[in-house]
């Protein structure tokens, strides 16, 4: 899992003066909101790959027929206690066959690394009193695996052998 400092993210919100643009033009490392990218997303470039940030409330599976213009999904954790990105990433992942990048963003905690992995989730922005180091570390507790499955490998353990 790769840990994003927010202010050497490659991905950029489309502003303008007044702030958020309603209606982007297509450019490289946009990231958009979904409200955005439905203002665009019927004359988006198929070669322009293009960031989404998707709210926890939302129904992941819309997405499904702009998945192959989507390079990474960043979902929402509006508190560590609030799950419903993990059911997202992981509808993402199992459900929709989603190859590209998905990350969290929030109150994204320490704690949260094995099961956002487990998930699948490729990337965390840790709040700001988090340590990236103790999160790597935390990513290598369980390194011969997990009995369950998960969207790595669907298999309980005893049928991995």
């Amino acid at each position: 899992m790769k840990f994003i400092d927010p202010h050497l993210d490659p991905w950029q919100h489309a502003v303008g003066e007044d702030g958020p643009k309603p209606d982007p033009d297509p450019a490289p490392n946009r990231l958009l909101s979904l409200e955005q990218w439905h203002a665009v997303r019927s004359h988006w470039p198929a070669d322009v790959h293009v960031a989404l940030e998707f709210p926890n409330d939302a129904d992941i599976t819309q997405l499904a027929p702009d998945l192959a213009k989507i390079a990474l999904v960043v979902l929402e954790f509006p508190k560590w206690t609030d799950g419903r990105a993990y059911s997202q990433a992981q509808l993402l992942r199992q459900r929709l066959k989603f190859r590209g990048a998905i990350r969290a963003r929030g109150e994204v905690l320490v704690d949260m690394a094995q099961l956002l992995h487990r998930t699948g989730f490729d990337e965390a922005q840790l709040r700001g009193d988090q340590s990236v180091a103790v999160a790597q570390r935390q990513l290598g507790f369980f390194a011969p695996g997990f009995y369950q499955g998960d969207v790595h490998d669907g298999r309980p353990l005893f049928a991995r052998a």
